[in-house]
């Protein structure tokens, strides 16, 4: 039974890139978080992976190995605009159950369309709606399995523009080509713990026992993945909020305390908003400095669950006064702020004795967040972060899609804090 269809749109950023600059079209392309030789691709398109050159290059070794490559630096909020209009086409053709990250959808078949030949068909009139409303660049390969784990292996075999469908009578068969770092959730890591355990092959893997599995991953998620193999349906935990946070890599100018204290309220400060924004109270800050002697320091300290930016950052500067001397005028590489054990408002239990505070404060942050939102980012930023408020612009991670907006502006807002008043018809 299909249960499951992955669509995975190919080269996501560079594709997006040359769908709205045709110079860029059967070209190769890099696209950079920033333009400097030092730093690596987040994304080539597919004319540059056909030449052998592979995600996260660095540039200067990118044009040394293919000279014609176009290096662009990257548009988060170009990317995140098409992703909503993408999920919306999708939507329009089958319910979108989940979003695993900006180049990926996961929907659910049912009904009529859990057979072959409607999934099949449902599949192809997706591909087309792309192509005609987003534009024929947006390449994408569509997975159709019993799960959306088969679903999401389906949809990595036929890159670019695939569709492959596997359904339970064909497992395993349409698997034993595969390397087992083809499978969803098998990393370097885990793959040398396989063949470790003498497990080297697909079949090998496929034939292992439920319990050996399970002892080999050292937790459940092994009993899991034998399930899974075998096309039963996911068991998925409700999704929520573990912990919020922000890292940054310092320019080679900013590797200096003051920038990378400037840094961390600067990431303090974008955190403690997406935190008000989601509803969460935080009872921990933690932050994290690698420098560029591969030494590593990081220091966390628990408080009562709050919104409130002004009592994270007294605790984050207690915690940078209180870092070791010998680490004090080194050059300071990446910083990183996490809020974590976050608990949701109707968890939050009000201090009695700060009630006040904790209401006036919440009014000070509200009226920070609106006009930040309506203006634009820093337009209004609490005086840690100067100097720095230029760094860490909007990124799009893995497993995160953020808000422009959250964290640039909210364009809807039309820079207006009240929204505007219709005039009346002429006349009245």
């Amino acid at each position: 039974m299909l249960r499951a269809l992955a669509i995975d749109f190919n080269s996501y950023f560079a594709s997006v890139e040359q769908q709205e600059r045709p110079e860029l079209r059967g070209k190769p392309v890099g696209v950079v978080p920033v333009l400097a030789e030092t730093t690596g691709c987040v994304a080539i398109s597919l004319e540059a992976k056909a030449l052998g050159l592979e995600r996260n290059i660095r540039v200067a070794e990118a044009r040394l190995r293919c000279p014609g490559i176009i290096i662009v630096e990257s548009r988060p909020d170009l990317y995140i605009r098409y992703h909503r209009q993408l999920k919306a086409l999708v939507e329009t053709c089958l319910p979108v159950k989940k979003v695993q990250s900006i180049d990926e959808l996961e929907c659910e078949l049912s009904g009529d369309f859990a057979r072959p030949a409607r999934a099949l068909q449902i599949a192809r009139d997706i591909k087309a709606k792309i192509a005609r409303d987003a534009g024929p660049l947006l390449r994408s390969s569509i997975g159709l399995g019993p799960n959306w784990f088969i679903a999401k292996v389906a949809s990595d075999m036929q890159k670019p523009d695939g569709l492959v469908l596997i359904d339970s009578d064909d497992l395993p068969q349409k698997l034993l080509h595969l390397e087992l770092r083809d499978l969803t959730g098998i990393g370097a890591n885990m793959e040398k713990r396989l063949r470790a355990a003498g497990i080297a092959t697909i079949a090998q893997l496929y034939a292992a026992s439920r319990d050996r599995l399970r002892a080999i991953w050292g937790s459940v998620e092994g009993a899991r993945f034998y399930e899974w193999m075998r096309g039963a349906p996911l068991e998925r935990e409700p999704s929520q909020h573990n912990t919020i946070g922000h890292g940054h890599v310092l320019p080679p100018a900013g590797r200096n305390d003051a920038t990378a204290l400037a840094v961390l309220h600067r990431l303090l400060q974008k955190a403690a908003m997406r935190l008000r924004h989601s509803g969460h109270y935080a009872g921990a800050l933690h932050l994290t400095v690698r420098y560029t002697d591969r030494k590593d320091w990081d220091a966390a300290r628990h408080c009562n669950e709050t919104q409130d930016t002004l009592h994270f950052t007294h605790v984050l500067n207690e915690l940078w006064a209180g870092r070791p001397r010998e680490l004090r005028g080194r050059a300071p590489l990446q910083v990183g702020v996490v809020l974590t054990h976050l608990l949701t408002g109707a968890e939050h239990t009000p201090d009695l004795f700060e009630a006040d505070k904790e209401t006036s404060r919440a009014r000070l942050h509200s009226a920070v967040d609106e006009l930040n939102k309506t203006f634009g980012k820093n337009s209004v930023y609490f005086g840690g972060a100067h100097g720095a408020t230029d760094y860490a612009p909007m990124r799009i991670a893995f497993t995160r899609i953020p808000d422009p907006e959250l964290e640039e502006i909210d364009a809807a807002r039309e820079r207006r804090l009240k929204p505007k008043t219709p005039r009346p018809p002429e006349g009245k």
